[in-house]
């Protein structure tokens, strides 16, 4: 089955009431693309560290709209009842169906509202072009680019490729240390220069018997990294409910108990249940891959600094070059920090700082 792609060139003033009138004919979620910049209320909240630059805002506006083509069985498919447990029910609304009829008739209506829209809003160009995408499996198309490769002692291999003959010896006298990971759609792989940095970061200050804390785990790797290291628990934090299925697999694949891996779910910047969760002076090492903004806000005093126990080492990345400096502010400006490190890779920045 194939994705047909149809855009439609407006304007920005009529691209809200376009998107309502696809949205009424049926069409699931719409693409808008304009040069409209970001407002100071766009991005609150947001932690952008780099803006899109943009050309400037010139009015016009692309939707585009994705519908999956059915062959014949296909549409068939549409019409059985979902509630038969004989049924592969796996088309959801969103994985709507279109017959070769039902998309000519919904560019007919689309062209008819787009004309009746012209009598009370600029609507402009108003055209319809139309494209097909590859059949292709979006869901797992990415797996083909991620892997095997080497971060310091770890080998870091992806779930469902093989261990590299030329590593196989090392990872089992255990000369290299094998993490397996799957981070799903919604989190890195690793690869990343900012893990990378703080991989590199816990080899070298994690110890035998610590307590680490992982403030925005993700896939869960750097706890993983810290517990394959020495460690002697992890607790792990997130906002994001999706990280749980992924932190189970990947401790699960490492071979890593619930005893010993705890995620937590929530803002340790604000919600006060966290924090309490978390506990105070627990840690020895605190390990936050983020953003620059939010590692500015752990640096500030009661708060990242609340948690470790003094001496403990605190290390940061996610900070992207432009943001070094004021990182290195924050973290000057708490008098419980000394900033021990100061690691570059790529574009990316590593601080890691130690509780006075």
């Amino acid at each position: 089955m194939k994705w047909k792609k149809y855009t439609i060139t407006t304007t920005t003033e009529a691209e809200d009431l376009i998107s309502l009138m696809l949205n009424e004919l049926g069409v699931e979620g719409v693409q808008i693309e304009d040069n409209i910049p970001l407002t100071e209320e766009d991005t609150k909240g947001m932690f952008i560290d780099i803006l899109p630059e943009l050309p400037p805002d010139d009015g016009t506006s692309r939707l585009s709209f994705f519908l999956r083509e059915a062959n014949e069985d296909g549409a068939k498919m549409q019409n059985v009842n979902k509630d038969d447990p004989s049924v592969d029910a796996s088309y959801t609304a969103g994985d709507r169906l279109w017959t070769v009829e039902e998309i000519n008739k919904l560019l007919e209506d689309v062209r008819t509202e787009l004309e009746a829209m012209r009598a009370y809003i600029d609507i402009g160009e108003g055209s319809i072009e139309a494209s097909e995408t590859e059949d292709i499996d979006w869901m797992n198309n990415w797996k083909q680019f991620f892997k095997p490769f080497t971060v310091e002692d770890f080998l870091i291999k992806p779930s469902w490729e093989e261990i590299p003959d030329e590593y196989k010896e090392d990872v089992e006298t255990k000369k290299i240390k094998l993490i397996e990971i799957d981070p799903g759609t919604a989190f890195g792989t690793g690869s990343h220069e900012t893990t990378q940095l703080c991989i590199k970061m816990i080899k070298k200050y994690v110890s035998p018997d610590d307590k680490v804390l992982d403030i925005g785990t993700g896939s869960g790797i750097l706890g993983i990294a810290a517990l394959k290291s020495g460690a002697k628990s992890v607790v792990a934090t997130d906002l994001d409910d999706v990280c749980m299925e992924a932190v189970k697999e990947n401790t699960e694949l490492n071979g890593i108990s619930e005893d010993d891996f705890k995620l937590i779910i929530g803002n340790i910047l604000g919600d006060e249940e966290v924090i309490k969760e978390v506990g105070d002076a627990a840690y020895d090492i605190v390990v936050a891959n983020i953003l620059a903004p939010v590692i500015i806000m752990l640096a500030a005093c009661g708060a990242a600094d609340r948690h470790i126990k003094q001496g403990g080492i605190f290390i940061t990345s996610g900070i992207i070059n432009t943001k070094e400096e004021e990182v290195l502010a924050a973290f000057s400006a708490n008098k419980n920090w000394e900033v021990i490190e100061v690691n570059h890779q790529g574009e990316w920045v590593n601080v890691t700082a130690r509780r006075r």
